[in-house]
Formats: C-alpha cells, structure tokens, sequence
C-alpha cells in the first residue's frame, strides 16, 4: 500500500475534544447543550446509531434526549413531538433518525424541524444557505469529509474534484462544500458516461453510491485523495459479515496518494460533527460567538 490512511477516527476523537473543552468553558450558570434524538421503529442499525449519539453526546457534556416511537405512529403524530421539540428552549438540536417507516414522508419531517436545530443539515433552507455561500448548519457527513479533506491536502484551489452520488444527505451538500472550497466539481452518477475516465481526472475523489467496492483501480489518477463514504455490510463464508466501502481498498491504495478505509474514515466524523453542529446551533441561539 503507497496511499497515505486518512484516520477518520483519530479526527473524529479531536474534534470531539474541541467540543467538550467549548462545552467544559460554559459559564457554570449556563444551561448545558441539549440534543434531542427521535428513533421510529425497531431498526437494528438505527437503535446502534442512536445508542451511539446518546454515548457520544453525553460525554461531550451535553444532555442527550430520545424520543422513541412505535413503528405504527402517524405522520402527525411525529410532526407534533418535531413541534413541541422546536418549541423546546432545552432542545438546541433536533434528529430524527432515518429511516422512517414508508407510510412517513422523510422530507415532512425534515421540513417540520426548525432550521436553526437542524443538526443533520438537511432542512431546505439550510441546504439553499449552503448553495448560496452563506452560514448555516451543514450536512455532517459531507462536514466530516471536508475536514479530513482540508487535513489531507495544503490547499484545495483549483483541484478537480469528483463526487459519485448525488443524494442530499451526502452527495449534493458535499459538491456545493467543495465548490466553496474553490474546486472544480464534476457530479456523478448512475447515468454517467464512461465514469472511469471522468475518475482519472479528479484530484479529489467522493464515493457516495452504496455499492460495494465500485470504485476499482483504473478510476483513479495517480496521488489521489480519496473518500469512501460508502458503507455496505458482505457476508463471509463463515456466516459472520465485514464492511466494506464503495471503493476497492486494497487495490486503490496502490494508486492513491491518500484514502480513508472503511470503517474507521468517514464513519466516525459523523457523529464529531453532529456534536459541532448541536455546539453551533446552541451558540447561535445563546447569543455566544
């Protein structure tokens, strides 16, 4: 392997500090940071993912808040626990964990959460502050590769950057986070014409796409960075599973000049990152710069 690892745990575990030494700084009269967590159903993965943030969110200093809620709740019902959450002046951020049920509109729900407690970045009017430059809560996941990115590389002006998905939880937001960043962003997608060859030119490139180790060797231009944000679970001859990326590690990492293994890259910023936004979102609204 000649590819620089790009530890994601190991900025994660800083940025978590930064945040509880902020939190740690508060003034004793001051209320603590509040995150509130809204789980919907029974998913195994997302009681994990939860569990996670309450561990993570505590430790941070903050107070971590779940709600859980049957499978079967309405939309309405939902919508008025968001509500009563936005009305709640302990509550500075508010998730509400995906996925939801088919019988609930995620984009609903999304756009019932107040932007001002949007942690997960999504609401509408966060994600057109972000397309117009301006200041507001951003998506953590493409928050988290950013970082990693500006660690890796002295300056991101006028790189060629590719990213392989165009969700709004991932890939749009990171697109736009590279485009501030003075790159030149080509999207890609399942329509994409000879997506290999439009790889080979990125300086920097996003896996985005859930399929497992899609992205192979002749995707990429020799030296360069590369983020698999991809997460896919593959059963093993024994009956046990591992987690693999979107991008072949093993034989990438000979070409790249830096790459993020899968797990232990993009995985751990996530949940750094909703801390920060929970911290931003909590300043913004006490007035603290």
């Amino acid at each position: 392997m000649s590819a620089k690892m790009i530890d994601g745990a190991a900025s994660a575990k800083r940025l978590r500090a930064q945040v509880a030494a902020k939190v740690a700084a508060l003034p004793p009269a001051a209320r603590s940071p509040g995150l509130a967590v809204v789980l919907v159903g029974d998913d195994p993965a997302s009681h994990v993912y939860v569990r996670s943030k309450g561990v993570a969110t505590r430790k941070a200093g903050m107070i971590s808040i779940e709600r859980r809620l049957p499978a079967d709740v309405s939309q309405a019902e939902l919508i008025a626990l968001v509500e009563a959450l936005n009305a709640d002046p302990a509550v500075d951020g508010i998730l509400v964990q995906m996925p939801l049920p088919p019988h609930i509109s995620p984009l609903t729900v999304i756009m019932a959460i107040d932007p001002s407690k949007d942690v997960d970045g999504l609401h509408p009017v966060n994600m057109g502050l972000l397309a117009m430059g301006e200041r507001g809560l951003v998506a953590c996941t493409p928050r988290g590769c950013m970082i990693l990115i500006r660690e890796t590389l002295e300056s991101l002006s006028g790189l060629n950057a590719v990213v392989i998905g165009r969700s709004n939880l991932v890939g749009k937001p990171m697109g736009q986070l590279l485009l501030a960043a003075n790159c030149t962003v080509t999207m890609a997608h399942s329509r994409t014409r000879d997506l290999a060859a439009l790889c080979r030119s990125a300086d920097i490139l996003v896996a985005a796409v859930g399929v497992k180790e899609m992205v192979r060797a002749d995707f990429i231009k020799p030296g360069a960075v590369v983020i698999d944000v991809g997460i896919n679970r593959v059963s093993q001859p024994d009956g046990a599973s591992r987690l693999v990326g979107d991008v072949a590690f093993e034989e990438v990492a000979e070409i790249a000049g830096a790459i993020t293994p899968v797990p232990g890259g993009v995985g751990p910023m996530t949940i750094a990152c909703l801390l920060d936004n929970t911290l931003a979102a909590y300043q913004q609204r006490m007035g603290i710069s």
